[in-house]
């Protein structure tokens, strides 16, 4: 017996070598670095295969997806001012799963580039009369492989709720939501509430009336994750309603009651009763037009089209502009770099963009609100008890060229942005009867920060026939709801490497 065992061993490992090897093909996280200075090079651009397009976040990670992950895979990495670095993936490992990227061989001055001697200005004029050129829609229509991150958070600094009268409730009741309402507000206070919403899909556009701008949009979302707290309130609405529904839990199910805030009082009737909310449910918004419509509406306000929100591009009179010198870009051309400040007080943001020698294209936008501005609000403090302060704004925007009509198209968004919430206002149950009523009346007072961040990227775009548009049917799709971030999830597909924060997030049972 002992003489077979070398043989049996033998035979074992010749078909064990014929069965497909778990763990071969494995997601790759990397990092870009500067290979001077060592340090992470956020939003670089690796294309993969030369047909996907992939961004390091804001830390300098990405993550190849299993496909994308075998030796021979070829990545081409690049960033403003440094050279172009092609590898493949077996490269990538024996690098330690590092890009080190070089700074361009020559930096340019003013003079050396600038032989027209353009000033500041005479760029931005010349980026404003290209505008239309530049980035209206020459493809009648297209495909776009989308990745979508959303993530928000609410931080109360105060969050009491106080009910001052109540008809409807019982003595033990009282007691109780009190209670509730207690453990609510603490809990929201020491733990605030966050979610992170991501969504792969192929958002389909046509073009039906280009004199008319007239367009049909439709969406394809092929994996969606939802991570949070499920109780957990994030926006204002959801916050009151949350407060809400925990008085409504010890009112009576059997009755209709109207609700009244402040000067003003709501005609919506709430009820606990089954067959009211059931019939009430029904107008809800489902979540594929939701989407959608996010969507579509992020795209238009991050396109530079939208000059009523980026006025540093064409309202040149409210900013002061300056040359800061000129880079390379990843096709070898140069790159002007004008950096922007408010000059008037209608000019809210200071920043830097970078722009195309050769067509005068906004590639790239670095912008923040400049110290003291703000992009809105809403004061209403005396006579309704609310007030609203659009207090943060900053962010990065990337445009990539399409080598078919070269024209340019939205291809990386890093957005933050945040408000100051103050609401300080009674709330009243009225129930609807003729006879003796009952009502509940509570102070609800809050002052908050809200922040959101939200990360866009084109991975492919395609150029389609209007026929497969028409014909493309749209599904509603579910959430995977989680608990804590699974990067299993996405080892299949492209999507953005998330950060630290969203990493370490555990949602509590």
């Amino acid at each position: 017996m002992t003489k077979q065992l070398p043989k049996i061993a033998s035979l074992l490992f010749f078909l064990f070598s014929f069965l497909p090897q778990q763990g071969v093909s494995q997601s790759i996280t990397a990092k870009i670095i500067d290979g001077q200075t060592g340090e992470s090079i956020p939003y670089a651009n690796i294309i993969v295969n030369n047909s996907e397009n992939l961004v390091s976040n804001s830390e300098g990670y990405f993550t190849l997806s299993e496909k994308n992950s075998d030796d021979a895979v070829q990545l081409l990495v690049s960033y403003l001012g440094y050279a172009n670095q092609t590898l493949t993936v077996a490269e990538l490992k024996r690098n330690q799963n590092k890009v080190s990227l070089q700074p361009g061989m020559i930096e340019l001055s003013d003079v050396t580039l600038n032989e027209k001697k353009l000033t500041a200005l005479q760029i931005m004029a010349n980026v404003k009369a290209n505008l239309k050129t530049n980035y209206s829609t020459k493809k009648e229509a297209t495909i776009d492989k989308i990745f979508f991150r959303e993530s928000s958070y609410l931080a109360p600094k105060i969050l009491d709720v106080e009910i001052d009268k109540s008809t409807g409730f019982t003595k033990d009741g009282l007691k109780k939501a009190n209670q509730q309402i207690n453990a609510f507000t603490s809990k929201l206070v020491t733990n605030p509430p966050k979610e992170y919403t991501d969504i792969l899909c192929d958002f389909y556009h046509s073009v039906t009336q280009k004199e008319k701008m007239v367009y049909s949009t439709k969406l394809d979302v092929v994996k969606a994750t939802k991570l949070k707290n499920e109780n957990s309130a994030v926006s204002l609405d959801e916050l009151e309603k949350s407060a809400v529904n925990i008085l409504l839990t010890h009112l009576d199910t059997t009755k209709y009651y109207r609700v009244k805030s402040g000067w003003f009082g709501s005609r919506d009737t709430i009820s606990l009763r089954k067959d009211f909310n059931k019939k009430k449910n029904k107008t809800i918004n489902t979540r594929l037009s939701s989407a959608k419509t996010q969507l579509t509406m992020f795209m238009f306000e991050n396109s530079m089209m939208n000059t009523q929100k980026f006025n540093f591009i064409d309202n040149h009179e409210l900013y002061d502009y300056k040359y800061e010198g000129a880079k390379y870009s990843s096709d070898n051309e140069f790159i002007y770099v004008v950096s922007f400040k408010p000059r008037k007080s209608k000019g809210k943001y200071l920043g830097k963009l970078y722009i195309s020698e050769s067509d005068f294209a906004v590639l790239r936008v670095d912008y923040n609100l400049a110290e003291g501005k703000k992009e809105g609000g809403f004061n209403m403090k005396l006579l309704l008890g609310v007030k609203t302060l659009e207090n943060v704004s900053n962010g990065t925007i990337i445009f990539k060229k399409s080598p078919s009509d070269n024209g340019y198209h939205l291809h990386y968004v890093s957005q933050e942005t945040g408000q100051y919430i103050y609401l300080n206002r009674p709330l009243k149950f009225i129930e609807l009867t003729n006879e003796e009523k009952d009502v509940v009346a509570f102070d609800l007072k809050l002052e908050a920060n809200q922040r959101e961040k939200i990360e866009f990227l084109n991975i492919a775009r395609s150029e389609i026939d209007h026929a497969d548009v028409e014909k493309m049917k749209e599904e509603e799709f579910n959430f995977i709801k989680l608990k804590a971030y699974d990067a299993s999830i996405w080892k299949n597909y492209i999507a953005i490497e998330p950060l630290a924060e969203m990493k370490q997030f555990k949602a509590e049972d």
